[in-house]
């Protein structure tokens, strides 16, 4: 009879690793997390966050003379962005993160760190090597993460370039390159896009699809790359690559008809889930090219063994992966019961304006229930007196509701859209009618009135759709006129 070792082996050094084995440790359970020998924290993706904030800062500090501030000695535009000063505050930010978050801090809340690369084993009962140790474990999880795609483009392999795993570590090292090409619409893409472009860089951001964001609200996205283009950045959308060149010390990219000449390429299609050297078709799981296959349990083709985080495909969303990490566990360590629902988990770029998203889109509603139930409830942020104090005024809230209430999607891009989506997803989830949105109070002024008044178009629809209601409103208050008092 073989001793089992843990509770559950976690296999990765993704944030959802982290969250898994904080989880876990939590509920008392015995954990072990494996992280590879070329480990590296997944926090750096930060820095493109941090310098958004520091160029969102500086376009507010363009305003100050429409707020009645004169200071002489301020000046801000692009030529006096110190960029290598940038860094370094994004770097402090990263490694505070990276302490927090740190394998010794995880290993002080009775997480097993084991450092090494390893391989199921099928012989005999499942277990997991790694430095020469079999692991033995009741369940295992893959969050062992992915890494960048590279797209087969002629001639890309005879050119250095930049990826979203190397970008930050690459430019803490040199000058800030002038031109940029950007191959890829994901998350990540755009919001570098936005970044480089406000610190005074000429960006060339090549999407393949119509949409600068596939599975974004189509109109959300056209408003994102409105603002990207006032930005300075160039987008094309529906052009293929066919070829990269370096021609004189310059590199080339051939975009449909368009030669564009550039000083760096960043590579930004996608993610490859880091799965080959597992060993896992010996323990029976199953995985195609860009996507592992699990069921709504989050669990492979050997239920003993679950996975979470950007390792099954798709963006590498951090919130996302850590609601996945959350559901792993549970069904890992008790009896798997609890399933995947993505229609109440938010998701969001961090551009400037913030867009997040939760749930169905107008489209996939209407795709999905019959169209003459769907309604679209729209609210510009203008309207909102926070919005209006701030400057902040760019921004449009769609909710995607039924003519009952029920609450199906919200997409937004505006001021504090991050916050507010919370908002929504909890209702969502909790299955909270837009109805009871309409009843909120907010604090005056705050954006919360977004949402509100974005709940009453709500209301507005279903009398102007119901003529019944509306003479028997007129009715009620014609009667009632007619009383004396």
């Amino acid at each position: 009879m073989t001793n089992v070792d843990y509770d559950i082996v976690i296999i990765g050094g993704s944030i959802a690793a982290h969250q898994a084995a904080l989880t876990a440790t939590g509920l008392q359970a015995k954990v072990a997390l494996i992280v590879g020998a070329d480990f590296s924290y997944a926090y750096n993706f930060n820095y493109q966050y941090v310098l958004s904030e520091i160029s969102k800062i500086t376009q507010q500090a363009r305003n100050l003379t429409n707020l009645g501030i004169y200071e002489t000695n301020i000046n801000i535009n692009t030529a006096s962005f110190n960029w290598n000063k940038a860094l370094t505050y994004a770097r402090a930010v990263s490694k505070n993160l990276n302490q927090i978050n740190s394998l010794p801090n995880l290993a002080a809340q009775g997480v097993d760190i084991i450092i090494g690369n390893g391989q199921f084993q099928s012989s005999g009962k499942l277990s997991f090597t790694v430095n020469e140790r079999r692991l033995y474990s009741r369940t295992y999880l893959l969050a062992n993460g992915s890494r960048p795609l590279i797209p087969d483009i002629a001639g890309l392999g005879t050119i250095e370039y930049l990826t979203l795993a190397n970008i930050w570590t690459v430019l803490a090292k040199t000058t800030l390159p002038e031109n940029w090409v950007i191959l890829g619409g994901v998350p990540q893409s755009i919001e570098i896009a936005q970044v480089l472009a406000r610190f005074g860089c000429h960006v060339t951001l090549i999407v393949k699809h119509s949409h600068i964001l596939p599975n974004l609200d189509s109109e959300i996205a056209q408003l994102l790359t409105a603002q990207l283009e006032v930005d300075g950045v160039r987008v094309l959308t529906e052009t293929k690559v066919s070829q990269v060149r370096r021609i004189d010390n310059k590199k080339w990219v051939q975009a449909e008809n368009q030669a564009i000449e550039t000083d760096e390429i960043l590579i930004a299609t996608g993610q490859q889930p880091n799965l080959e050297d597992l060993n896992l078709p010996a323990v029976g799981v199953k995985w195609y090219e860009h996507r592992l296959v699990v069921n709504e349990k989050l669990q492979t083709k050997n239920h003993r063994i679950y996975a979470c985080g950007d390792v099954l495909g798709g963006y590498d969303i951090p919130n996302i992966g850590n609601y996945e990490a959350n559901i792993a566990i549970e069904n890992a360590l008790f009896f798997p019961k609890l399933k995947v629902n993505y229609e109440s988990v938010p998701w969001g770029i961090y551009s400037q304006p913030m867009v997040a998203q939760v749930g169905l889109t107008e489209i996939q509603a209407k795709n999905r229930y019959p169209q003459n139930q769907v309604l679209v409830c729209k609210q510009y942020f203008k309207t909102a007196t926070a919005s209006q104090i701030q400057g902040q005024i760019p921004g449009i809230c769609k909710l995607i509701v039924l003519e009952n209430g029920k609450i199906l999607g919200c997409s937004m891009l505006g001021i504090a859209a991050e916050e507010l989506i919370s908002l929504i997803s909890l209702a969502i989830s909790q299955n909270i009618k837009v109805q009871n949105l309409d009843k909120l109070s907010p604090i005056y002024p705050s954006f919360s009135e977004i949402l509100m008044e974005t709940a009453r178009e709500w209301n507005r629809h279903r009398i102007n759709k119901n003529y019944g209601l509306q003479e028997l409103l007129v009715s009620f208050f014609n009667y009632r006129r007619d009383w004396n008092l």
